[in-house]
């Protein structure tokens, strides 16, 4: 009997290996490969996002598709966001998806599904349907819903999170689908904007178990009528997800009738904790309870007490402050009466002032970017059944103690990480044996881990020594013996060699992540000899090393699982020589800023089939770019920019989401299909040849773009529309091209615009007034023929920093508005035919770093209160970041394989984003020079530049207090009076110009104390008096720093001053005659000889002209007759008044 049973099982597991080995010999049904093509063709014509969907090949192997092994079927279908955007909104006809007869669940997410064809809905599908993902689509009314369900009671699981369902009505349709879903039990509603009347329409769904209405619009008044739970009607339900909406307490008397509730989460809504005592005596079989970023305070702990059932409790990001004691117990000792609590997390809370806790159950306990007591790891020891502690970012100090904390023998998981502790690791570390898990990074320790606690720490499977200041062995030295380490991550630390004879030490640990990167000190680093015997990674970063040689292909035949390299900024030289095999694990290689060259190879796509990023940026690569690339289904991410690229086929590169060809050799017109590709939102092709017309583009339906740069090329025409409808858009760039006409008035459309750059064109007319985007940081629109004045375009740009109107031909005064800029830190508007005065608004901007009005009509007095800006340093204004970070897959996948899912946050560290910076230029003219600030430079750089205006009066004393400016120009105005003693205190200025004015007074000897000068001028005005002594910066300026004035004297002028001469004081302007500028020795002589030649010519000609002669002498006797007879008359008339 029992051969036969054995014989019996034998047979079944025969024909289960059978039919597994004939799936996937034989592939899908024939039906449903014809089916899963249809779907390919509707949904996706042009080929971007199911091209591994192949006429020829086997289903089943397809990706988003999983089949039943045995009978071949398709069991698992995912099409999510897999349709062309560009078709627009999607009315579904479910009957797309009778062919699969046993589908159990089906993901049409993000697929811009409206709504269903009349009695074309889910309902014609399998009746063994189970899960239905619709989240992220555009579903926004009753009708819309109910057109898709008149069937399908067998569903049990229904997504339709993300939607655009609001809370208008009365949500009837609800109401009905609970009639028509009767085995509905998970039922996702998360992120539409419902309120409070979803409530009464969901009561029908009497086998519900789950129900997600996070961020919705749910208030949770009493006041409404039509807010009622009817719990009794929901009395299977385990899990609730209200979080993210605006409930106020009002929400927990109708709460605490769900007796089954084993989950509940609150956080991110207005609770305060009254009332919440009902929750606490009603609902005794919570488990899990989330109350995090509300506003409780302490006192909500005293109504926790009733929970018995409790093991996770979320407190985090309320206002605990710990300096309040409940029932005589100091704060948080009242978990002594939650008998069953594992879990607690008290993140981003206030615990500096509360003693520390007893509990013997307590097994996890996170404190992240928590105020901590000085002595809490002394105390931390108590906790003896402690399995995770998570204190990162908690600004704990010092070196660490060497009491409490080491006596957590059970300790697991362990994250110090974003401190400030530092000394060296106690060698009480070692002994915590049962460690998995030690993240120690973004702190100050150091030492040679050679040395420390860690060869005891044998258990260690995840080990985090990032940026600190360790001295870390190339050759892994103290962790030979650790089996179990998986996940290895050192950047920023001192990388130190060792003796020749540890070189060829074999560990007896096999990685999965090795990070060793920005290591300090490195000077032609060598590959780890290790790594010759690591034969399981999955990611392997060696970047910022100044590693030298030829690429390592090596690393790759011995890791053929390797998914993800980076060897970016090292010194490989040589051309990309790739061994002939393909890597089909590889997902993504870096090998940016290197020494690289000759030309991409043609085949890189038969060896890296399934690539997701390639990064080959600023090596020497020629030639073309495989166009093969864009027929990798999975590829997404493409740089190589900074090469010397010069052939590419664009229309081949469409499929892919970012795109970087900057400063290449390549050129041409860009095809009409890469501003239409559905995928394509971050494209980079500035500093290349393209040319020809952009702006009018036929778009086959809607578009989004993140970031276009098309900048440095050579397109004409008009300004491009074709991009404002994109709601994501936070860059644009089209500087320094040809086109012209206006600024487009669509352009007040891009509301969430962080960059915008139009410099170096031919643009005109007026900037739209309705342009005033508040996400706006840097805007340039400088060397155009841009006129009008700023009337209310940037009014509202509330987070601008840089604003960049330089050589334009704008007009009118300097808008008072600009004052409520309060970010702004760089201003320039140089060369315009702005007039008016200077705005005192302008010294409201406290972050006012450069400030460029030169060579415009201003005029009258310079605001004194200019002199109270305080020059900080500010990096916003050097760079813009669009940080792009993600967890990539395989460190994921790997992270789950080995520990599980992560209960601290040391997983997400090793995250490997890309940065989008578009770093600023600034163009400013200082030390008579026109310079480019940028980078680091630029966070450094203050000046202020008022020259070539009209300014007039004196020069405040207050400008003597920007002790931080480095440049300073008044030159070219009308100002008057002497110069400020306060200018000593400018302490840092490198360059200060006031040339050209009607300055008069003695230079300030007090001046020779600014050791900081480079430039220096006061030529052409009116001052007086010697110049300064002949020291320091002041001895390296020569003559032409003091011409044009007349009353200076001294070295390095001609004019000596004369020791018993006492100095000159200049007239006041308004008394000053214009003799004051005579030498009068040079006036009597030049008077002399044009007396001379006046008389002698006047002879001469009288001489030659007989004519004129005689004319001349009867003139002569007429002025005598009439002289003589006035002198007669006035003689008479004299004597008659006299009598």
């Amino acid at each position: 009997m029992m051969m036969k049973r054995m014989g019996a099982w034998m047979l079944l597991a025969l024909l289960t290996l059978v039919g597994e080995w004939y799936g996937r010999c034989y592939g899908c049904l024939e039906e449903e490969r014809i089916g899963l093509l249809e779907i390919q063709s509707l949904i996706d014509p042009y080929g971007f996002y199911l091209r591994d969907w192949m006429d020829s090949s086997n289903c089943c192997e397809w990706r988003r598709i999983e089949c039943d092994n045995t009978t071949r079927r398709v069991i698992q279908l995912s099409l999510r966001g897999r349709r062309d955007w560009g078709l627009g909104d999607w009315v579904l006809n479910a009957s797309l998806f009778q062919p699969f007869k046993e589908l159990q669940s089906l993901e049409l997410g993000k697929n811009g599904i409206v709504g269903c064809l009349e009695n074309e809905g889910f309902e014609v599908l399998s009746s063994k349907l189970r899960n239905l993902d619709l989240s992220q689509n555009r579903f926004n009314n009753d009708k819309s819903i109910l057109s898709c369900f008149n069937g399908l009671s067998t569903l049990k699981s229904l997504d339709l999170s993300d939607n655009e369902l609001r809370g208008s009505g009365s949500f009837c349709g609800f109401k009905v689908l609970s009639s028509r879903l009767k085995k509905m039990e998970n039922l996702h509603l998360s992120g539409n904007q419902c309120n409070d009347s979803i409530f009464s329409s969901l009561t029908g769904f009497s086998s519900l178990k789950f129900l997600d209405l996070a961020y919705n619009q749910l208030t949770g008044s009493a006041s409404i009528n039509s807010f009622q739970l009817q719990p009794m009607r929901l009395g299977k339900l385990e899990n609730l997800d209200l979080s993210g909406n605006q409930l106020n307490s009002s929400i927990l008397s109708i709460l605490s009738g769900l007796s089954s509730l084993k989950s509940l989460d609150l956080s991110d809504n207005m609770l305060t904790g009254s009332g919440f005592e009902i929750i606490s005596s009603h609902l005794g079989k919570l488990e899990n309870l989330d109350l995090s970023y509300n506003i409780f305070n302490d006192s909500i702990l005293s109504h926790l007490h009733g929970l018995s059932s409790l093991k996770s409790l979320n407190l985090s990001g309320n206002m605990l402050l710990g300096s309040t004691t409940i029932n005589g117990l100091r704060k948080l000792e009242f978990l002594q009466s939650l008998p069953s609590l594992k879990t607690l997390s008290l993140k981003d809370t206030n615990l500096s002032q509360g003693t520390f806790f007893y509990s013997s159950t307590l097994e996890e306990l996170y404190l992240d970017n928590t105020s901590l007591p000085i002595n809490f790891l002394q105390n931390i020891g108590a906790l003896h059944a402690l399995k995770v502690l998570s204190v990162a970012g908690c600004d704990l100090h010092g070196t660490l103690p060497v009491q409490g904390w080491c006596e957590l023998k059970n300790l697991k998981q362990l994250d110090l990480s974003g401190n400030n502790f530092g000394g060296s690791l106690p060698d009480c570390l070692g002994n915590l044996s049962s460690l998995q898990l030690l993240d120690v990074s973004e702190n100050q320790f150091i030492g040679n881990i050679a040395s420390g606690p860690f060869t005891n720490l044998i258990s260690l499977e995840f080990l985090s020594l990032s940026n600190n200041l360790f001295e870390v062995p190339t050759s892994m030295k103290p962790f030979m013996n650790h089996s179990s380490l998986k996940f290895f991550s050192s950047e920023n630390n001192k990388l130190v060699t060792e003796p020749a004879a540890f070189d060829n030490l074999i560990p007896k640990f096999q990685l999965v992540f090795f990070r060793l990167s920005k290591t300090t000190k490195a000077l032609n680093v060598e590959i780890p000899d290790f790594l010759y015997y690591q034969y399981d990674l999955r990611v392997l970063d060696l970047s910022h090393n100044n590693i030298t040689g030829m690429f390592p292909s090596w690393l790759l035949k011995n890791n053929t699982r390797l998914e993800e390299l980076w060897l970016s900024e090292n010194s490989f030289v040589g051309a990309l020589q790739l061994q002939d095999h393909p890597y089909s694990n590889m997902i993504e290689l870096d090998i940016s800023n290197n020494n690289m060259n000759g030309q991409i190879p043609k085949d890189i796509c038969l060896i890296f089939p399934n690539l997701w990023s390639l990064k080959m940026a600023k090596n020497g690569f020629t030639g073309g770019i495989p166009s093969c690339l864009g027929n990798i289904s999975s590829f997404s991410v493409l740089d190589l920019s900074n090469n010397q690229l010069s052939i590419v086929k664009l229309e081949q590169l469409t499929a892919i989401m970012f795109l970087n060809l900057s400063n290449n050799n390549l050129g041409g017109q860009i095809p009409t299909s890469v501003f239409n590709s559905s995928s394509l939102d971050v494209l980079f092709l500035s500093g290349n040849n393209f040319w020809g017309q952009i702006s009018d583009f036929p778009l086959n339906g809607w578009k989004e773009w993140v970031v276009l740069d098309l900048s440095n090329n050579q397109f004409s025409g008009k300004v491009p529309r074709w991009f404002v409808n994109s709601t994501f858009l936070r860059s644009i760039d089209l500087s320094k091209n040809h086109f012209k006409g206006p600024i487009p008035g669509d352009f007040c459309k891009l509301d969430q615009l962080l960059y915008l750059d139009l410099s170096k064109n031919n643009l005109s007319g007026y900037i739209p007034s309705c342009f005033s985007p508040r996400t706006l940081i840097h805007v340039h629109l400088s060397e155009n023929r841009l006129s009008g004045p700023l009337t209310h375009g940037f009014y509202n740009s509330s987070s601008l920093v840089t604003m960049d109107l330089r050589d334009n031909s704008f007009t009118g005064s300097i808008p008072n508005w600009i004052g409520n800029l309060s970010s702004l830190s760089v201003l320039l508007l140089k060369a315009n035919h702005f007039d008016g005065e200077l705005p005192v608004q302008l010294c409201l901007l406290e972050k006012l770093n450069i400030l460029d009005v030169s060579q415009n009509q201003l005029f009258g007095p310079l605001p004194s209160c200019l002199g109270n800006l305080t020059f900080k340093e500010s990096s916003q204004k050097a760079f813009v970041y669009l940080r792009y970070v993600f967890l990539t897959k395989s460190i994921k996948e790997a992270y789950y394989e080995t520990m599980g899912p992560p209960l601290v946050d040391s997983m997400y560290n090793l995250e490997k984003g890309f940065q989008l910076n578009f770093t600023e230029v600034i163009e400013f003219t200082t030390k008579n020079m026109y310079y480019s600030y940028m980078g680091k430079i630029l966070n450094y750089m203050y000046g202020i530049d008022l020259s070539n205006n009209n300014f007039v009066g004196a020069i405040p004393p207050e400008f003597g207090n920007l002790s931080a400016i480095l440049s300073l120009n008044l030159s070219h105005n009308n100002l008057t009076g002497s110069i400020p003693a306060t200018f000593s205190n400018l302490k840092h200025i490198e360059s200060l110009d006031l040339s050209y004015n009607n300055l008069n007074g003695a230079i300030p000897p007090q001046l020779t104390e600014i050791t900081t000068l480079e430039v220096f001028s006061v030529a052409h005005n009116n001052l007086s008096g010697k110049t300064p002594e002949r020291k320091y910066q002041f001895g390296t300026f020569d003559a032409s720093c003091y011409k044009g004035n007349p009353f200076l004297c001294g070295t390095p002028l001609q004019n000596n001053c004369s020791e018993e001469a006492v100095p000159l004081q200049p007239v006041h302007n308004d008394e000053q005659g214009d003799d004051g500028f005579i030498d009068m020795e040079f006036f009597y002589i030049s008077f002399g000889v044009c007396y001379t030649v006046v008389v002698m010519t006047i002879a001469t000609v009288l001489y030659i002209n007989p004519y004129w002669r005689r004319r001349w002498l009867y003139f002569i006797e007429d002025c005598i007759d009439t002289c003589y007879y006035f002198v007669v008359a006035s003689f008479h008339k004299f004597s008659n008044f006299r009598r």
